[in-house]
This record gives structure tokens, C-alpha cells and sequence, in this order.
């Protein structure tokens, strides 16, 4: 937190300002720009603004989950006649955290106040005949997770929907309050919310920086931006209208976001009004609100296709939006299902069965990624289009195993969890370890988000001692230690920050010269091995796996936006050595945007 807010005062905001884009603090405001926040002050906020005294009769009120308030210090009596020596203001989320100026007002085109400063400069409008004696910013933060009893619960929908409802009241777990406070008030609030002292964090600035992305789009300088690009598009599908015929000649990738995610939609809204399809099979874990592709799904089940859709409705944070769309696609006629109890579906799945020919065929598009048009803009991630015959087998018998909960038969081409997918990874690095002790190629690069999982960590370290260059790209969490002498030298761990949220798992072996490479919708973690339904699926293409481990290299080449974990579990940024250095997203966007 600490270092979060000094990078805010002592970097960004003077980077910010040596561009003309100033956040203008009190001490520093003009008359004409003091009156002009006086007047949205009374006319945009007062109105809308409710500040609670305190007393026995306006108890502590409940505090929203990681909302904005104000602790007010006051002095003299209160229109009773009575002390009243503290109150509550609540700002409501609807109101903008950042106010911009008018440039006749404050002389530059991108000056702006945070709205915490104008509701301490005119706090005393709220209190008539008391005088404010301070008035400081909190926020506190409840634990959100959903507990249900789910074994006993008939309907997993309408028990979700009643716990929702006391979400932004759990228990407290974090309690952040300006720097300047008094300690007399914040061991008040310590008090109110039963709060230990090494759950505070005084801050040096809005409790809320995730607010301030606000001045991106607020700001026209397209210089200080990255520039724009418009996704590419796979020529196969450019050349042919028909994505199935597409399909039929060869297997496609898409690498979003430098690839655009329109296919899929497209896919399925083909699908929606082919008189030849009969079925839609599709796995939903984040969609997001107005999804087309929910859209297209319910308009196949009107159309008399027959549609299953398994929805993951505790998707933290999106159970509101999964509960909607279940009700949308039910209304629709379609079968939904909420995936399995006490297993997340995580899955990315989507069949599709076609009759050509008086027979049934098979499509799928299987990702890293969730069905989500608006993070495929900046989340990376593949998908794969396949209408590989064996493939789609494997992918109907897992959804049937969803739906219907029974057993299923060996898979050959899949890795499921919480079944198999644990124990081939281990296989798998278990033979690279083989190929390296017999002086066969032996190499193993993983990309994906965490690595966590205790026994595969351990794998790692065995195939490293026993000869296997071993490279991992984490963008989060490692508990693998990398450079430790006779444990872990062969294998580097690094991590790519830039444009992009780097989101995609990839397993790249080299077995002994006869490449494999495999996607999939799981992390090394022990939630995604054990807890959740996931899938990992082979790439059989020879040229799509060569184009996957040269997007892989790409990364490893990396030098200026990676970083390199330690033996010590720090973190080096690389840097160039001369030039502009290499970056992986730049080179990946310019060789697949349009």
C-alpha cells in the first residue's frame, strides 16, 4: 500500500503534470476556481449528499463494502441545543471521484480535483451552526465470498440470489483511513469495526486508486496513449463466409487480443440460424452484460435448436450477471445447468452438431479464455476452432458428464480436472526428465497465470536437476524458486507486464524432438487441479504448433517489459542492452493485428 501511494504522489501525478494534466489540490486553488467548485458543490453534490450525527438515535451507520466515506470531527451544538461531536458522510458510488474544471475556470484543458477534496473544503454546508472541525476519507473493505451450504441447498440460483444480497455487509477485513486522521478518530473507527491495528493502512491520497482510471478517457491526448489497432482475422475465415466449411479443410487459432474474438461470436450466431445444426453446447463462466453471445444462444433455442448451457453461477463478482443470463436463456428454452456442487466449471467449451450428409459432425472452440467480447480486448488468450471428429467426441462426453453427473469413459485427447489433467502433467514432465537423462531433447516452457501446486512444483525441480531446461512465464503468484543451486539452476521464471494482461496457459514439451503442445483453461494451482472442471486440450496442427512456441519465444526474447524472478523471490526488471530493446505484445500485435 505504502509503495502503491508513492507512486501515485512521487511519480505519476508530476509525470501527469509535466504534460499539462494537473490534479490541483486545495492549498492551490484561485478564487474563480474555489467559486466554481463552490456552485458544483451545491448544486451537483449537497443535494444528493446525507451526513449522519451521531447520537443515540443515528447510531454508527453500516458502511458499504469498499465505499467512500468521511468521519467528521465537529464542534457546538446541534439545532437541539445538544454536543454532537462526530458524524458520518457517505458518498454515494454513483458520484464521479475525479471533477474536471472548466478550462475558462481553471487556465488548462486537463486540470482536476478529486472529489474528496471538495467535500472537505465545504463540509461546513452540511452542518449549519456547527462548526467542522476536521474531516477525513475510509474505507473499508468486507470479506465478499458467498458461504452456501450447497450440499443442502435444492436450487444453487435462488440461494445464490439470497446471499447476494448481504455481500457489501460481511465481515470487515481491512480498514484504510487518510494519513492525516487524528489517532483518536481512527481508534474510533478501529472500534466501530472491531478492527486489529495490523489491519489499518493510512493513505496518502483517494482510498480508492482504481477509480482514478477515470482520466484516461477523460483526457483527449492520444499522444500519451497507446495507439489503436483493429484486431487481425485468420485468412481462412476471411476468404470463406462459412466458418464450418472453414473448418472442415484445417484447424484455426485466434490470439487474442491481436486477433479479433468476432469469430466466436460469429460461430455461434451462425450456428443460431444454420437449418442444419441441431445442438449448442457451451460452457459460461464471465460474459459480461449484454452478451451477444447469450444473444445468439437464446435466438438457437427459439429457433427450435436444442441448447445446453452450463453456468458457472459462482463466478466471484459476476453471480448477479450469470444469474440474469440463466434466466434469459431459460425464458429462451434453453437447458441450463449450474455445473457441479462444490466444482467450479472453469471450463471453455463450445460444441456445436452439424448434420451433413446424414451424419452428425462435430465443431468446437476450446479456450484459455472466458466468452467475454470485452476482456478479449485486452486480456491474451488462444482459442481453438477444430473439427476434428475424436476431439468433439471427447468434448460432448465431458459436457454430458456435466449435465448428466455420471461416470465417463477414458478420454484420449482431453485432460480433465479434477481427474486427469494433475497426473499427465506430471507424467509429462516426468518424461522430459526421462528424454534428458537418455540425451534426448528435453525442454519444457509453461505459460500461464500462477504455480502453486505443491507436487508439480517439486516435478519441476526433479526435471531440472535432472538435466531439462525448463522455462516458466508467470504473470502472478510463483512459489517455485528459481537459480537454486543443485535444485532449481536450469529453470528461469519470468513475468510480463505491459499493454496486455498476459492470461493464457500454454505447456510446451519437447519429448525427446516430437513436439507437444497443449492449451488449456487451468493454472498449476491446487484449486484449478483438484476444485474445479477444466480442460486441456491437445494443439495437433504442426503449424499451429510451431506458431504457438514461436509466440512463446517471443516472450522468453522479451527485455523490456519482463521481469525476472530471483533465487531470493525478489523480482529484476530486464532492461536493454542498447536500442529499444524487444518487447513480446508489440512484436505479437504487429505481426497479427490487420
Amino acid at each position: 500500500m505504502a509503495e502503491q501511494y508513492r507512486v501515485l504522489n512521487q511519480v505519476i501525478l508530476p509525470a501527469l503534470e509535466n504534460e499539462g494534466i494537473r490534479f490541483i489540490r486545495r492549498g492551490e486553488w484561485n478564487d474563480a476556481q474555489l467559486a466554481w467548485l463552490k456552485s458544483y458543490f451545491d448544486e451537483e453534490l449537497q443535494p444528493i449528499l446525507s451526513p449522519i450525527g451521531l447520537d443515540s438515535a443515528h447510531p454508527f451507520p453500516r458502511i458499504l463494502n469498499k465505499s467512500l466515506n468521511f468521519i467528521v470531527s465537529l464542534g457546538g451544538k446541534d439545532a437541539f441545543g445538544r454536543n454532537i461531536d462526530t458524524a458520518i458522510l457517505q458518498a454515494p458510488r454513483a458520484l464521479p471521484r475525479i471533477v474536471q474544471l472548466p478550462r475558462e475556470v481553471s487556465g488548462g484543458p486537463h486540470d482536476f480535483v478529486f472529489l474528496s477534496s471538495i467535500i472537505h473544503a465545504f463540509a461546513d454546508e452540511l452542518f449549519q451552526g456547527m462548526k467542522v472541525k476536521g474531516c477525513w476519507q475510509f474505507r473499508v473493505t468486507r470479506n465478499s465470498e458467498l458461504y452456501l451450504d450447497e450440499e443442502a441447498t435444492d436450487d444453487l440460483l435462488m440461494a445464490v440470489e439470497g446471499e447476494l444480497a448481504t455481500r457489501n455487509y460481511g465481515d470487515e477485513v481491512r480498514l484504510e483511513v487518510a494519513a492525516n486522521c487524528p489517532d483518536d478518530m481512527v481508534d474510533y473507527l478501529q472500534e466501530q469495526f472491531n478492527m486489529t491495528r495490523d489491519r489499518l493502512y493510512r493513505v496518502d491520497g483517494p482510498v480508492n486508486l482504481s477509480r482514478l482510471r477515470a482520466i484516461y478517457d477523460l483526457v483527449d491526448r492520444p499522444d500519451l496513449k497507446y495507439p489503436s489497432f483493429v484486431p487481425g482475422c485468420p485468412s481462412q475465415l476471411l476468404s470463406s463466409g462459412d466458418i464450418f466449411q472453414a473448418l472442415r479443410r484445417r484447424d484455426i487459432l485466434l490470439h487474442h487480443p491481436y486477433e479479433s474474438f468476432t469469430p466466436v461470436v460469429e460461430m455461434i450466431r451462425q450456428a443460431a440460424i444454420d437449418p442444419d445444426v441441431l445442438a449448442i453446447k457451451q460452457t459460461l463462466y464471465r460474459t459480461g452484460p449484454n452478451s451477444a453471445i447469450v444473444d445468439a444462444l437464446a435466438a438457437a433455442a427459439r429457433n427450435g435448436k436444442e441448447v445446453t448451457v452450463v453456468i458457472e453461477l459462482l463466478a466471484r463478482f459476476d453471480e448477479q450477471a450469470n444469474i440474469s443470463l440463466a434466466n434469459r436463456l431459460q425464458e429462451a428454452g434453453a437447458q441450463v445447468v449450474y455445473g457441479i456442487v462444490g466444482y467450479k466449471t472453469h471450463a471453455k467449451m463450445l460444441l456445436i452438431l452439424r448434420r451433413e450428409q446424414k451424419q452428425l459432425r462435430y465443431y468446437v472452440h476450446l479456450g484459455t479464455g472466458n466468452y467475454h467480447p470485452s476482456t478479449a480486448k485486452f486480456y491474451t488468450d488462444y482459442g481453438l476452432f477444430s473439427a476434428d471428429p475424436e476431439l468433439g467426441e471427447e468434448v460432448r462426453k465431458v459436457f454430458v458428464q456435466l449435465t448428466s453427473l455420471g461416470r465417463m469413459s477414458k478420454l484420449h485427447k482431453l485432460y480433465q480436472s479434477p481427474f486427469t489433467l494433475h497426473k499427465a502433467l506430471l507424467d509429462k514432465i516426468e518424461r522430459e526428465a526421462e528424454h534428458a537423462a537418455a540425451g534426448r531433447p528435453a525442454r519444457i516452457v509453461i505459460k500461464v497465470n500462477s504455480v502453486v501446486e505443491p507436487l508439480l512444483i517439486q516435478a519441476l525441480y526433479r526435471a531440472s536437476m535432472a538435466g531439462v531446461d525448463i522455462k516458466l512465464i508467470v504473470r502472478g503468484v510463483c512459489c517455485l524458486r528459481p537459480g537454486v543451486a543443485g535444485v532449481s539452476e536450469r529453470i528461469e521464471v519470468r513475468s510480463i507486464v505491459g499493454r496486455f494482461l498476459e492470461h493464457s496457459r500454454v505447456f510446451s514439451f519437447e519429448n525427446g524432438g516430437e513436439p507437444e503442445v497443449y492449451l488449456a483453461s487451468a493454472d498449476l494451482m491446487d484449486r484449478n487441479m483438484f476444485r474445479r472442471v477444466e480442460v486441456c486440450f491437445p494443439v495437433q496442427s504442426k503449424k499451429l504448433q510451431t506458431r504457438i512456441r514461436g509466440d512463446l519465444e517471443f516472450y522468453l526474447k522479451d527485455d523490456s517489459q519482463a521481469w525476472l524472478l530471483q533465487a531470493d523471490g525478489s523480482y529484476r526488471r530486464l532492461a536493454p542492452q542498447e536500442g529499444q530493446g524487444f518487447q513480446a505484445q508489440t512484436a505479437l500485435l504487429e505481426a497479427l493485428k490487420k
